[in-house]
């Protein structure tokens, strides 16, 4: 009776230890579930809200793209506007500047092509050699000797001459000098006229050896000779190129002939 009941307690104790050893797992599994659930929800909204926060750092970041884009964009082609009026305008600039230029000609041509010249060399003008400016000689610029080793200056008396080509010009030395031409006839002088091209045409680009302060004296009787004194240039210290020069005037009679 006694070792029935031993057998039958240890049977006991056995079904209650496979009990024990099946609910381990399951307790275990729900403290676990328990307490790592509200952490993992946690950490799912945390990464939520870094999402939102980064896609509305973005879109802000694409928007003030756009209105710098929108910005700049408008101001380039207000840019391109104002230069293209600024081409406009310097167009219209250009075309005033040439419509002077020939308005300045045609009123020279009415003032000076109707009155006789006397400084020409068809008409008998020549160079009084005795009392005029040497020639520019450029023996120190090895430069302009080998140039003029192929051209030989021109001379005084290209200032007779009515071809004002570029270079075709009488270079006297120096930025100082005169000139003396002996009329074809003793005349009463009521103008004189130096001619020089305009820069935009000038093979150097520049009109630097051209007269500026000049001089002619006693023009109030009746002369065969007349003495042109340049004074200074605008610049060039080495020479002065004079293209032409025109005597104005009429004729003395007779009875005022000296």
């Amino acid at each position: 009776m006694c070792i029935f009941t031993v057998q039958k307690m240890a049977v006991h104790k056995k079904r209650y230890l496979k009990f024990v050893v099946f609910l381990l797992p399951v307790v275990l599994a729900g403290v676990y579930s328990g307490t790592s659930l509200p952490v993992w929800t946690m950490r799912a909204k945390a990464q939520k809200e870094d999402l939102t926060w980064a896609s509305a750092a973005e879109k802000k970041m694409l928007r003030n793209l756009h209105t710098f884009l929108t910005e700049h964009t408008q101001n380039l082609h207000l840019l391109l506007e104002e230069v293209a009026q600024l081409g406009v305008e310097i167009s219209s600039l250009k075309k005033e500047r040439q419509e002077l230029n020939q308005a300045a000609l045609e009123l020279a041509s009415e003032i000076y092509v109707g009155r006789s010249d006397w400084a020409l060399k068809s008409s008998g003008a020549t160079i009084d050699m005795q009392r005029t400016s040497k020639t520019y000689d450029c023996k120190e610029n090895w430069v302009c000797r080998i140039l003029w080793f192929f051209r030989t200056p021109n001379p005084p008396d290209t200032i007779l001459q009515p071809d004002v080509s570029p270079e075709n010009c009488w270079p006297l030395q120096g930025h100082q000098g005169q000139v003396v031409i002996r009329l074809p006839a003793r005349v009463h002088l009521t103008a004189v006229s130096v001619q020089h091209i305009y820069r935009e045409v000038s093979p150097s680009g520049t009109v630097t050896s051209a007269p500026r302060d000049i001089a002619v004296f006693d023009t109030h009787r009746a002369f065969s000779h007349i003495k042109l004194i340049v004074e200074s240039n605008w610049g060039n210290t080495a020479y002065t190129c004079i293209y032409r020069v025109q005597v104005h005037g009429k004729m003395a009679k007779p009875e005022n002939l000296n």
